[in-house]
């Protein structure tokens, strides 16, 4: 039997917030393949970029367990996370979240080189910025002096450097025009292709889901609510509030009493 490249199980997470509990992450499992994306789906507020971080380490789970390749990735130190994350990267919202705007890009793009001990950083840093749609010689500037779409590219740049098996993608295109959009995800399947990358893309539009996605998972206030392959999933959805979501965005098919009543509910 294939072992997945990810597995979650049983995650949860809980925050205290003005005296109360709050369920972020609620008895969440799923799988992901190598070479698969995987959405995360939801609105905001649903736990989905919780669950990027909880699979990441940069948070710790209160229950469940992620493994990654067949290895449990709970209880693991700072030296164990570090060989992981050679392995797992993100690509963040905003690019200028994760670019330091007092280096150049070549300093940023290098530095993950120079953490893990690879050596040759330069001419590295110089052929994945071509990768990404950029020129070698951008490695003297600094972020602010590239266009949003620009940024993203060098965030990409930065998750691929260390070749990586597995980046979680938390709303990458979000804050993007729509005409830049599709440029980013047509880049993100290509170097998917080229690389054999597996994605966990968490996303609140079910739009760009659909155009990227092999699998989806649908998130309610902290719960996984259904999941399945993507064409199924949006031509026959189960759970009320995937309906809801899906209605959304699909005026034919309006919205109705019982369900809202349902998703209501809970």
């Amino acid at each position: 039997m294939t072992i997945p490249l990810l597995s979650v199980n049983n995650l949860s997470k809980i925050f205290h917030r003005r005296g109360q509990q709050v369920h972020a992450v609620d008895n969440v499992s799923f799988t992901l393949n190598a070479g698969e994306t995987w959405a995360l789906v939801g609105e905001s507020g649903s736990g989905k970029s919780t669950i990027g971080r909880l699979v990441l380490g940069l948070t710790s789970a209160n229950a469940g367990d992620v493994a990654f390749e067949g290895r449990s990735l709970t209880g693991l130190n700072s030296a164990g996370w570090r060989s992981v994350r050679r392995d797992m990267q993100m690509i963040f919202q905003d690019p200028l979240s994760s670019l330091d705007p007092k280096r150049t890009v070549g300093y940023s793009l290098e530095e993950p080189l120079t953490i893990h001990g690879i050596g040759n950083r330069k001419a590295q840093v110089a052929h994945i910025l071509e990768q990404v749609g950029l020129r070698p010689q951008d490695t003297a500037r600094y972020p602010h002096e590239f266009s949003g779409g620009q940024r993203q590219r060098i965030g990409i740049a930065r998750a691929l450097i260390l070749k990586p098996k597995l980046i979680v993608c938390d709303e990458p295109v979000s804050a993007l025009d729509v005409s830049i959009q599709s440029q980013i995800l047509n880049l993100l399947m290509r170097l998917q292709k080229e690389h054999g990358l597996a994605y966990l893309f968490i996303s609140h539009d079910l739009n760009v889901v659909r155009h990227i996605a092999d699998r989806v998972g649908v998130m309610y206030r902290g719960s996984l609510v259904e999941q399945g392959e993507t064409a199924q999933l949006f031509s026959a959805p189960q759970h009320a509030y995937t309906r809801y979501l899906l209605d959304a965005i699909l005026p034919a098919h309006p919205v109705k009493e019982e369900e809202t009543r349902v998703v209501a509910n809970g």
